[in-house]
């Protein structure tokens, strides 16, 4: 590989790292073309990009960003998996993908919006609920609060209203 091809993949992936908001370390052996097909397939609809590179080069994109942790971690045959919007959905995809394949794959780690992760916290970032439904949780709990202190509220209002109600009632009561 020329000098001026390796400056150019060290920019590529530069720009993946920039773009990332996560990046997974994984080991491959023994893959063959159908698995790493269906691998890089389950990535891509996860919202995620499978590359392979050089370690060297890789390590180069590394250094001096926010994932320099990755640097520990390219040592062997190794696949970059970039996660662009959900890391939680990445990191699914590839684990499940990886206990499907036995030991074909092993994850090393990773790096999540600039925080070191191992093995076993990238399962445990596979375990957690998607994005959507995380802000969905929280959402709820904003409004909890707010809902409780509207209730609070217009319980006076409607106290009154209750108390008009039955003093009408008794005074048709009487009156028949």
């Amino acid at each position: 590989m020329k000098r001026a091809e390796k400056a150019e993949v060290v920019g590529n992936l530069r720009a993946k790292l920039g773009q990332a908001c996560v990046v997974i370390v994984a080991q491959a052996f023994g893959l063959d073309s159908g698995q790493t097909f269906r691998l890089r397939k389950v990535i891509r609809q996860a919202g995620g990009e499978l590359k392979v590179a050089k370690n060297t080069l890789a390590q180069l994109a590394a250094q001096e960003s926010r994932y320099a942790a990755l640097v520990q971690l390219l040592s062997g045959p190794t696949a970059l998996i970039f996660g662009y919007r959900d890391p939680v959905a990445v990191a699914k995809a590839l684990v499940e993908f990886s206990s499907e394949a036995g030991e074909k794959i092993s994850i090393r780690g990773g790096v999540l919006e600039g925080r070191a992760l191992d093995a076993t916290g990238v399962k445990e970032l596979a375990t957690l609920p998607p994005r959507e439904m995380l802000f969905a949780s929280l959402l709820g709990l904003l409004q909890a609060p707010a809902t409780r202190l509207l209730r609070v509220l217009q319980e006076p209002s409607a106290q009154i209203v209750r108390l008009l109600d039955q003093r009408r009632a008794q005074l048709q009561a009487s009156a028949d």
